[in-house]
């Protein structure tokens, strides 16, 4: 079966889950909690004394008044030799190479991480992992399955980001309009739908409306490496009990846990069954 790994909101451990993924603050974005270096560090200690996996997302645009603080946490995550690094910006793989950095690399470019061959690009240069893009459907996730040697993680559960600006897109329009808001997250709304909307110093991330819910997915994809589940803006007891639905699940009890789901929380399939179609307007 495919190991669980979650994107956790605080630095609280969960024996249910088999690994994680954390962020560091300045060099990731769209997670639901960013790390200090010393925190992380003292978190990782904590995950391998557990024996569960620990992944680094370093998924942030980099600049060039970000690289010095790059090359050192890379060096030091070397050394504490975790299970894997999360990049998008290229320049974490070209360092990654120059440094002679020992961990395994993720290539996870959000919405280009859709189809085998360019997976195979990047495992024929020493990259091992991919982060698929949330935007593919079940059948295209086996057939990537089907036809690379990486290592895949698949996002099942949570809050998938939909739209990401490097401006600040909220205070903007509160600075513009001298309104005063004070909350962490905001609401966008249309026709009905709620889309949570988080800004702060890198920017702005707009979320889907619903709770994307694979659970049935998972006895489809019981060959993937690791299936991903998302803490954004859950609590903390249903999380958990959500990490242990998907760690238990079965064909016995499957149809059970889909339906606590759904009734905990407001899901669906997101892209699990619908394919992303290009049309010109007008036949342009």
């Amino acid at each position: 079966m495919s190991k669980i790994i979650i994107l956790p909101s605080s630095n609280q451990t969960n024996k249910e889950c088999d690994g994680y993924i954390i962020g560091i603050k300045g060099l990731s974005v769209n997670l639901p909690i960013y790390f200090e270096l010393d925190e992380a560090i003292s978190f990782i200690k904590q995950v391998k004394d557990n024996h569960q996996e620990i992944f680094v997302s370093l998924n942030k645009n980099m600049h060039n008044n970000d690289l010095p603080f790059l090359e050192e946490l890379l060096v030091k995550l070397n050394d504490l030799k975790i299970n894997g690094i999360l990049y998008y910006d290229l320049s974490i793989f070209n360092i990654s190479r120059r440094l002679k950095i020992e961990n395994e690399l993720v290539w996870a470019q959000e919405h280009l991480t859709t189809n085998y061959l360019t997976c195979n690009f990047w495992y024929d240069r020493g990259v091992n992992y991919v982060y698929l893009a949330s935007e593919i459907t079940t059948d295209e996730i086996l057939e990537i399955s089907d036809n690379t040697k990486m290592k895949l993680m698949v996002p099942i559960f949570g809050y998938l980001p939909m739209f990401v600006s490097k401006r600040n897109l909220v205070k903007n329009y509160l600075e513009t309009f001298e309104l005063e808001d004070n909350s962490k997250i905001n609401y966008i709304t249309k026709k009905d739908q709620e889309y949570p909307i988080i800004d702060n110093e890198l920017g702005t991330t707009v979320y889907s409306s619903h709770i994307l819910n694979g659970i049935q997915e998972v006895l489809k994809m019981k060959d993937i490496d690791y299936l991903v589940l998302n803490s954004l803006k859950i609590k903390d007891s249903d999380f958990n009990e959500v990490i242990k639905m998907f760690k238990n699940v079965n064909e016995n009890n499957v149809l059970e846990y889909d339906n606590k789901i759904n009734t905990m929380f407001k899901t669906n399939h997101g892209f699990l069954y619908k394919e992303t179609i290009y049309k010109v307007k007008n036949n342009e």
